[in-house]
């Protein structure tokens, strides 16, 4: 089969019987060789079937790094159906949206979130949920003793009707109907991004898109580097993220090597199991190279079989480059791209990285750096917005035209997207990172849209105006800041209540650390929020603050 009517599953179905035996992923200790992920996603992708899904519908998959992820990704594009990865720690005021929006009727969650996922039911066009714990297909005695010591999160589940077992959907035989794809035609998948109009994005990804950037990855930028069908790489970061689940395929399932896939990023266990497994390939945020470094037990460690670190989400502190390379004799890489445009640049590991470079593009994606207002070249070396375009992507977001013709741009018959940085470009190709766009914040590696957040905000009653900017951290790259302006009547409303109120409407990460009151927001004359305004104020009062 040619590569471009190839997509995911043909090549793992290659993989597979290549290296059967080999270990493909290690997960909690225990080890599921190619032969045996097969058959598992084989029998999943049956159940799925059995249940009514089809080619076309839309599988959200709501639950965090584990063995059961791959496994339903996997199954959901064996049967030609599309996988819809959401972050598990989303509320139900978050899903709900997704899932109506996406179209989703199918919905796989652990028991932890069962809860949210019922919440909405009603409230959505979801017909079935596919229910499991993170420890579902580990062995009894593993089971029996992470219950023992408490170590296992469980979550009450009522199994009405149209609730089922993931566990029960693996006992469907391996008797999966082929499917007749068209790569360029057909999704694979949906992401959700942050919106400018406070309602994430639906971005759809072709088969082509992603198999485009793991033949890049895998053949240019890994290369001989990559040991085929030996090479060791740790899966941390979550896999609903493009940049993580683009390079386990890369380094991990597309050349028959093992992943240690690890469910949260916890330091001490990252660092024994690179010990234990003789980790080789690495990728982190920021904010994941600075915790391990200043983990005050990382001597104990013997990290030397690592010789090929990434990083992305976020451009690279300098003190954090040095400081690994000083201890551990190695670079730091970068990766780079979006959920838009996929993967689009590497640092070459044939030449030590330069600061603030996120490396070159691959060799499918085409970038151009452009005046951000008259969407003019810019000559080289001089800084600009980084449009990126591929012969291999779809060019537009799932059922939003206004957001499609505010990030996408024709120029010269070809449709670039506009990835809202901005960067230099040098003679040599290599993209130099200057900095984002005011609506972006980079939050432990996370891109948090500010209108979100400005959105949720101003749904409270008392709220008339909101603004959030990111103040740069070196911790964590940027805290979110909120100002909120609040109706005159309004009484004994604080931080607190409204820290509280999008608590509950949104993830985590996207909680302000730091909310104020003002009586007015800059704005332009045509009232436009004027976002940079505010983040510069704080960037002045930092350096105010450092230097007194």
């Amino acid at each position: 089969m040619s590569e471009d009517r190839e997509y995911t599953f043909t090549r793992f179905d290659r993989i597979c019987a290549k290296y059967p035996d080999n270990t493909a992923i290690v997960y909690l200790g225990e080890r599921f060789s190619y032969a045996k992920l097969s058959d598992l996603t084989e029998r999943f992708a049956t159940g799925l079937n059995n249940l009514g899904v089809v080619k076309g519908d839309r599988v959200m998959i709501y639950i965090q790094n584990c063995i059961q992820w791959i496994i339903a990704f996997l199954g959901i594009q064996r049967i030609g159906a599309v996988a819809v990865p959401v972050a598990p720690i989303y509320t139900s005021y978050e899903i709900e949206y997704m899932v109506n929006d996406s179209g989703a009727e199918t919905i796989i969650c652990q028991d932890t979130n069962f809860g949210y996922v019922k919440e909405i039911l009603s409230k959505t066009c979801l017909k079935r949920i596919i229910v499991t714990n993170l420890v579902d297909l580990l062995p009894v005695w593993k089971r029996v003793v992470g219950a023992l010591f408490d170590k296992i999160p469980h979550g009450k589940v009522e199994m009405d009707e149209g609730v089922y077992s993931f566990k029960d959907m693996l006992k469907s035989p391996p008797e999966c109907p082929e499917v007749e794809l068209d790569p360029w035609k057909d999704l694979s998948y949906i992401l959700y991004t942050g919106g400018t109009t406070g309602f994430p994005k639906g971005v759809p990804g072709n088969h082509i898109g992603m198999t485009s950037y793991v033949n890049d990855v895998t053949e240019d930028v890994a290369g001989d580097y990559l040991k085929e069908g030996e090479d060791v790489y740790i899966a941390v970061n979550p896999l609903f993220h493009i940049m993580a689940l683009g390079l386990f395929m890369s380094i991990g399932l597309n050349k028959g090597n093992t992943t240690l896939l690890m469910p949260v990023p916890q330091i001490d266990a990252i660092l024994r199991t690179i010990q234990r497994y003789k980790v080789r390939w690495f990728l982190g945020v920021p904010a994941l190279y600075r915790m391990i470094l200043e983990n005050d037990r990382l001597e104990r460690y013997d990290l030397s079989s690592l010789r090929y670190c990434y990083c992305g989400g976020d451009v690279l502190p300098v003190e954090v480059f040095n400081r690994w390379k000083e201890l551990f004799g190695i670079p730091i890489y970068q990766v780079y791209g979006s959920t838009e445009a996929g993967h689009v640049t590497y640092g070459k590991l044939d030449k030590e990285p330069e600061l603030m470079s996120v490396g070159v593009p691959l060799k499918s994606r085409q970038c151009i750096v452009a005046d951000p207002d008259t969407l003019e070249l810019v000559p080289l070396g001089e800084t600009g917005e980084l449009l990126v375009t591929s012969d291999y992507i779809i060019k537009s977001y799932w059922k939003k035209e206004d957001e499609t013709a505010r990030s996408y741009v024709e120029i010269d018959g070809k449709v670039y997207y506009r990835m809202g940085d901005y960067v230099r470009q040098d003679e040599n190709g290599e993209i130099y990172y200057i900095e984002r766009s005011a609506d972006i914040i980079k939050y432990k590696g996370y891109r948090v849209s500010a209108s979100e957040i400005e959105a949720v905000l101003q749904d409270h009653q008392t709220v008339i105006g909101a603004c959030v900017v990111g103040v740069p951290d070196p911790k964590v790259g940027e805290r979110i800041k909120a100002i909120v302006v609040l109706k005159e009547d309004a009484r004994g409303v604080g931080g607190s209540e409204l820290t509280k109120w999008c608590r509950e409407r949104l993830a985590p990460y996207k909680i302000p650390q730091y909310i104020e009151f003002r009586d007015m927001l800059p704005k332009s004359k045509v009232g436009k929020l004027l976002r940079r305004e505010i983040r510069d104020e704080e960037r002045r009062r930092l350096e105010k603050e450092k230097k007194s």
